[in-house]
């Protein structure tokens, strides 16, 4: 690792704990990062020329594995024209049209440059149209760095041990309040106890951000029905599971219409896009239709359209691959499992789609107090153990690990050799 740790010694003499993403400093894992030099299929390379099976897959966009060949090509085609325009392109059009097309209960998509911003704009044009102020979110689930999602927040926020941030200003918390993922009790005392008051509830309809937590059966119908209740929006957060767990995402999935619906960087390839949808009668309360303002000179950016057009594409006219996806990981979860078991390591296994993740505790994991009862440490000495082996896994306790259209079973089986090397209980109580 010569060229990552004196790369990491340059990094952070100019950057901020010399990353721009703070679960990228390796700091939950004890660690210095791997400076990353190249990517292909299901494969990373640092800049000390180590290359790793990878199950980050960028935090979860290159479903079809690292510089596909569609997507390349696509893009080098884009570039020929020009990097950016500040203008109207063919191709934000087509892109929207095919996302219509695949989603169910979408009508119109307006873009953006990242999850967050689509979360952040979302939530606005939800207090418009309701003319409300309060929003419901979950424990542990992260929805972006915009200042009311980070109240009990998850992601790198939860791995540092901070799940709130300074900053954000009392009234911005004050709207924002916090219920149990998978406890539709909870979501209904604060429904009752702020009558008439909340624009929306919000929510990863799988929570993949404190470590990967399906739903309960019932949760997102119970969500639905509590929200015509109150006359409150239902917003899934699909920054994650957007074209992830199907072609039409979480809606298609689950079979539960959401009002609004935010996807991320799997709608351009990996590169910096986000998207909020919904039907026609919401989305024209955007400006210029309407009275909710939002704007960005790089949304709907001509490469970034090219990019996501090939991979959306490409992932419609192959839907196959959605339950091979599923096959592999649940090889992979069972793997994991049957290893820890043998050697008498307390781990959890969640596992739903192509979206996996162990947890480092005895008990079952539905909830954030349940995630957080993981042992850290000892995540971070599997993590550094797995490295060591050439398996590059989320640098973070309480992230997903991601499979690729690219992920071979030989790729699973030498993760399930490299796991059954590593979880011992000699090893972890090191």
């Amino acid at each position: 690792m010569e060229y990552s740790e004196a790369l990491f010694r340059r990094a952070v003499q100019v950057m901020p704990g010399g990353v721009n993403s703070p679960v990228r400093a390796f700091r939950a894992v004890n660690m210095v990062p791997r400076f990353i030099e190249r990517a292909d299929g299901a494969y990373i390379t640092d800049e000390d020329g180590r290359r790793y099976i990878d199950y980050v897959c960028s935090w979860g966009p290159m479903i079809l594995g690292h510089n596909h060949p569609a997507v390349r090509t696509a893009v080098e085609q884009a570039v020929q024209n020009g990097l950016s325009f500040g203008a109207p392109t063919r191709g934000e059009v087509e892109l929207a049209r095919l996302m219509v097309d695949m989603v169910p209960h979408i009508e119109m998509v307006r873009m953006v440059n990242s999850g967050t911003e689509a979360v952040m704009s979302a939530l606005r044009l939800a207090r418009g149209a309701t003319g409300r102020d309060k929003l419901i979110k979950f424990d542990g689930c992260y929805h972006g760095h915009c200042d009311s999602m980070l109240v009990n927040a998850g992601s790198s926020a939860l791995a540092g041990g901070c799940p709130s941030s300074a900053g954000v200003p009392a009234g911005a918390a004050r709207d924002t309040l916090t219920a149990r993922y998978n406890d539709l009790n909870s979501v209904r005392a604060l429904l009752e106890a702020n009558s008439g008051q909340v624009a929306a509830v919000i929510v990863e309809p799988v929570a993949a951000n404190m470590g990967v937590i399906p739903p309960a059966p019932g949760f997102l119908q119970g969500l639905r029905e509590l929200c015509d209740e109150h006359g409150a929006l239902l917003i899934f957060d699909e920054v994650i599971t957007g074209f992830r767990l199907a072609p039409g995402g979480a809606q298609a999935c689950f079979n539960v219409r959401a009002d609004l619906v935010t996807f991320g960087k799997i709608i351009g390839g990996g590169m910096p896009v986000g998207a909020y949808a919904g039907s026609r009668a919401l989305m024209e309360l955007v400006a210029p239709c309407g009275p909710v303002y939002q704007a960005g000179t790089l949304s709907g950016n001509p490469v970034a359209m090219a990019a996501g057009l090939a991979q959306l594409r490409w992932l419609k006219e192959h839907a196959w691959i959605y339950d091979d996806l599923a096959d592999k990981a649940a090889v992979l979860a069972q793997g994991l499992r049957k290893i820890a078991a043998a050697a008498g390591v307390p781990m959890q296994v969640n596992q739903i789609g192509s979206l996996l993740s162990p947890f480092f505790t005895a008990g079952p994991v539905t909830n954030a107090a349940q995630a957080k009862s993981s042992d850290t440490e000892a995540y971070a000495r599997y993590f550094s153990g797995m490295l060591q082996r050439g398996i590059y896994l989320a640098p973070a306790q309480f992230e997903a690990m991601f499979l690729s259209d690219a992920h071979s079973r030989e790729d699973i089986e030498r993760t399930l050799c490299a796991a059954e090397e590593v979880l011992t209980p000699l090893f972890l109580s090191e």
